[in-house]
């Protein structure tokens, strides 16, 4: 009797680890479907006002044109959706197998060499419980946390924190407060002009400025006078639906002008993506000579035909869609803009593999994966990110949109022009250096969105200064910007001792308006860094 007693109890636990991993895997499979779907929809939903769109254009534009012409187009693009739907299944595939490998090899090393029964039953029950934890985070508390982070994420203009300085029909002039205790915003001192851009919108450059993750802040925090344009909705003003580049620099000066004569200097522009792209055009157009002797780009996409990704998109694309007509949608009004969704769809699109719905899916689960079980909480991190992926995608002007078409379209020519115009100018890079205008260029080392190669092709012709950034595309508003962060923003860092926009900012001002040096020392302590989430990011 006492022998059996032993293999009695060793049983009845195995018995019951089994009901009980049942139980876990069963509860993690429903939370794995729900947020699965989740996923799928917010994919889903551009893609059918992508089929939609066709559709609409098609009505009118098919007619009238040769059946042959109309076939070899229609297989050309059905080629074209089965060469994403197999990257895209590649891609799945990929992710499942890594993850499944992660988890397998998670349970081997806890079972032990001699995967004892018992031992490798206690194992399984503990894997299953975490995973059902991991999943009830990412069905249930992913949302819930996406709402409680939304009062500290991005810039809050309505608290009235940041003065309106001036205005125009499309845009807002802010002057961005510091938000360290004792700090105003300062009036003297070299200001800078920061560009947002219009696909990501303006909130990614005050990430989580409560935890000094901010890129506006970093400069604010720093004594710079830092300002933001701010483009006004544009389904509640018209003058924004119907905006063209020549108003977007127009504006631009008239904020320019605004700011000199604040500060009695001239102004730095600093763009950030495609207001990266803005902020070059404007300057090249002349129209801002004798207000901005400076300018700053990060991760900038200045000529898009080096982005292997879209040049592998639009490559086979046939030529007849690639037409912005695609992608627009017209207003109750009768004014036409580009569809916001799409456009940040087709972002995805090109980088199929890794932006499959399931692949991101299971990148975000990976995330919470490498978390301690008794800890295990969704950062501000992730649901900031994420409230910025699902939430900050807004329609364009057509004209805008029409800018960045064509810079992924037509490469910069051999004499340094532009492929656009203004005020029927052509914009040629080498006037940068005719004016003497420094130029710091930051670009992120792991950035699929905009390549390394996209983002330095004006260096052929201009010598600017050029920073690397570790990470992705946003890394630098969101990572880099912490003040105690390796590649902090007001630093110089690296084995190149690159400087960082706010570092190159302050490094232009004159001795007499140089900053106190305990403002270059900011003691803060970051939330934990996600090993995987700014890989794209």
């Amino acid at each position: 009797m006492t022998t059996s007693q032993p293999s009695l109890d060793v049983a009845i636990r195995l018995v019951n680890n089994h009901i009980e991993t049942s139980v876990y895997f069963l509860q993690a499979s429903q939370n794995f479907f729900v947020s699965a779907m989740r996923y799928a929809t917010d994919f889903a939903i551009p893609q059918t006002l992508a089929m939609q769109y066709i559709t609409s254009v098609e009505q009118q534009e098919a007619f009238g044109r040769r059946p042959d012409e109309l076939f070899g187009e229609y297989r050309k693009l059905g080629h074209m959706c089965a060469r994403l739907s197999r990257r895209a299944t590649i891609g799945t595939f990929g992710a499942w197998q890594k993850f499944g490998k992660g988890e397998l090899k998670n349970i081997a090393i806890e079972s032990g060499p001699d995967f004892a029964p018992l031992k490798a039953s206690d194992t399984l029950r503990n894997s299953a419980a975490r995973w059902a934890n991991i999943s009830a985070l990412i069905s249930y508390g992913l949302p819930r946390a996406m709402q409680e982070v939304a009062p500290e994420y991005g810039f809050h203009f309505e608290s009235g924190e940041h003065e309106l300085v001036a205005e125009t029909e499309r845009f807002r002039l802010y002057q961005v407060a510091p938000n360290l205790p004792g700090f105003r915003a300062q009036k003297t001192g070299r200001p800078v002009l920061i560009i947002p851009p219009y696909v990501l919108g303006s909130n990614i450059l005050a990430f989580l400025p409560g935890d000094q993750r901010s890129y506006t802040h970093a400069f604010a925090n720093q004594g710079i006078p830092t300002y933001i344009r701010i483009m006004k909705s544009l389904h509640k003003n018209e003058a924004v639906q119907t905006m063209t580049a020549e108003d977007d620099t127009q504006d631009t000066r008239y904020l320019c002008e605004t700011i000199k004569a604040r500060h009695g200097l001239s102004v730095t522009l600093n763009g950030y993506c495609q207001g990266g792209y803005s902020a070059l055009c404007n300057l090249l157009s002349g129209e801002l000579d004798g207000l901005v002797d400076a300018l700053i780009t990060c991760v900038s996409p200045m000529d898009g035909t080096h982005s292997q990704g879209f040049v592998d998109f639009l490559g086979g694309l046939p030529r007849r869609f690639n037409d912005l007509a695609y992608g627009s949608k017209k207003l109750k009004n009768g004014n036409v803009v580009a569809d916001g969704k799409l456009m940040g769809w087709v972002y995805r699109i090109k980088s199929i593999e890794g932006e499959a719905p399931m692949s991101t899916f299971l990148r975000d689960l990976s995330i919470l994966g490498y978390q301690d079980t008794p800890k295990m909480k969704i950062s501000k991190t992730m649901a900031a990110l994420t409230h910025w992926l699902r939430n900050e995608r807004t329609d364009l002007p057509l004209e805008i949109t029409r800018v960045s078409f064509a810079a992924y379209n037509k490469p910069i020519a051999a004499n340094g022009d532009l492929p656009v115009t203004l005020f029927g100018r052509k914009l040629n890079l080498k006037r940068l250096s005719e004016k003497k205008i420094p130029w710091l260029i930051c670009y992120g080392e792991e950035d699929d969105l905009v390549e390394k190669e996209a983002a330095l092709t004006p260096t052929k012709w201009v010598d600017a200064e050029v920073t690397p950034f570790p990470k992705g595309h946003v890394a630098i508003a969101t990572s880099w910007s912490h003040p105690d962060s390796a590649c902090a923003l007001h630093t110089r860092f690296g084995e190149g001792n690159w400087r960082g926009p706010v570092r190159f900012q302050l490094d232009l001002d004159a001795p007499s308006t140089e900053r106190p040096a305990h403002r270059l020392s900011i003691t803060c302590h970051p939330p934990p860094e996600m090993a995987t989430a700014m890989r794209t990011r």
